[in-house]
C-alpha cells in the first residue's frame, strides 16, 4: 500500500513519539510509542483494541494534537450505515432544484440528472470528510465493534486504498492520506479482511507507577502520597466483580475532586462521599462500600 507522494512522515522517531505525545497530554510507554510510529511510517491505519476507559480514543485526540491534525471522528453505533458514515445526498435540495428546473424552462429528468447529481447536493460524512482533505487529518473510527457487522465492508475500500466511490460520481481517491485509528471494546470479533488492513494494539490498565505518573502530570497540584492511595483505591475498585470499572479519566475526575475539596488524605469518610466520582451504578457503590468497608 504506497504512501501518496505528497504525505511525509509525522515521526521522526520512537522517541519522537513519546515526546509530542507526552506534551500533548497523554503519557504512552514504550509499546504503544513504537506501535504508533511504525503505523504512520508504514501508512497502516491503527486498531486499538482494549477495555472501556483504557484511552484509546484519548490516544487518537493526542495524535491529532501532536500532529496538528484535525480530527474527525466517526461513532460507530448499531443501525450505522453508509449514509451516516460516507455520504449522502441532499433529497430535498435536489427536489427543489428539479421544481425550479421544470418550472422555469421546462426541462426534463434527462437534462437535470447531471446537474443534481454534483458536488453541491452531496452531504460529505466523516469517511469521506477525511478522503476529501488535503490538510493533515486523524480519522477515529470509534468502538467500530458496536457497528453492525456489514459497516466493516464499507471500511475496507477506505482502509485498502484511501479512497471511496461513488456510482454518481466516480472514485474519489485521497490525495493526502489520513492517520486512522480504530477502536474498540472487544464485544464481538471484529473480522479479519478488517484486521488484516490494520496493525493491532492492545491497550489494558496502566500499571500503578504509569497511572500515578499521569495523575501527577494531569492534576499537578495534587500531593504525591494522595496520589498514591487514589491509585492504590482506584486498582482495588477494578479488582472487584464490577458493572463498570473506573476509566482512567475517572482516576482523574477523583483526583480534581479530591483536589478541589482540599482533602489530604482518601480515608473512609473521603472515599464515601466521592465514590460516586468513579462508580456510576448503586450495585458497584454497594459493593465497593463493602469490601472497602466504608460507612
Amino acid at each position: 500500500m504506497p504512501r501518496p507522494p505528497s504525505q511525509s512522515p509525522h515521526f521522526s522517531s520512537v522517541t519522537d513519539v513519546s515526546k509530542r505525545l507526552s506534551e500533548a497530554g497523554y503519557l504512552p510507554d514504550a509499546q504503544i510509542a513504537t506501535t504508533v510510529f511504525l503505523a504512520d511510517r508504514l501508512g497502516k491505519p491503527l486498531l486499538v483494541e482494549g477495555p472501556a476507559g483504557t484511552g484509546k480514543t484519548e490516544l487518537a485526540k493526542a495524535l491529532a494534537t501532536a500532529t496538528s491534525s484535525e480530527l474527525i471522528r466517526l461513532q460507530c453505533y448499531e443501525g450505522l450505515d453508509e449514509a451516516r458514515a460516507l455520504y449522502e445526498w441532499n433529497y430535498k435540495k435536489q427536489l427543489l432544484r428539479i421544481q425550479a428546473s421544470q418550472a422555469g424552462d421546462g426541462a426534463d429528468w434527462d437534462s437535470v440528472h447531471d446537474d443534481i447529481f454534483g458536488d453541491e447536493f452531496l452531504l460529505s460524512r466523516p469517511l469521506l470528510t477525511a478522503i476529501r482533505r488535503t490538510d493533515p487529518t486523524v480519522l477515529l473510527i470509534d468502538e467500530t465493534d458496536k457497528a453492525d457487522v456489514e459497516v466493516e465492508g464499507l471500511l475496507l475500500e477506505v482502509l485498502s486504498d484511501f479512497q471511496v466511490t461513488i456510482p454518481e460520481l466516480g472514485t474519489i481517491t485521497a490525495t493526502r492520506r489520513p492517520m486512522v485509528i480504530l477502536t474498540s471494546n472487544a464485544t464481538r470479533e471484529l473480522s479479519e479482511a478488517l484486521k488484516r488492513r490494520c496493525l493491532y494494539l492492545a491497550l489494558d490498565y496502566p500499571s500503578a507507577d504509569r497511572e500515578r505518573e499521569i495523575v501527577l502530570s494531569r492534576v499537578p497540584d495534587l500531593a504525591p502520597g494522595l496520589a498514591d492511595q487514589l491509585v492504590k483505591t482506584v486498582r482495588a475498585l477494578r479488582a472487584m466483580e464490577l458493572k463498570k470499572s473506573p476509566s482512567i479519566s475517572e482516576t482523574l475526575d477523583w483526583a480534581q475532586t479530591l483536589l478541589e475539596l482540599g482533602l489530604d488524605t482518601l480515608d473512609e469518610g473521603a472515599m464515601s462521599s466521592t465514590l460516586g466520582v468513579v462508580l456510576k451504578h448503586a450495585s458497584d457503590q454497594q459493593r465497593a462500600a463493602a469490601e472497602l468497608r466504608l460507612n
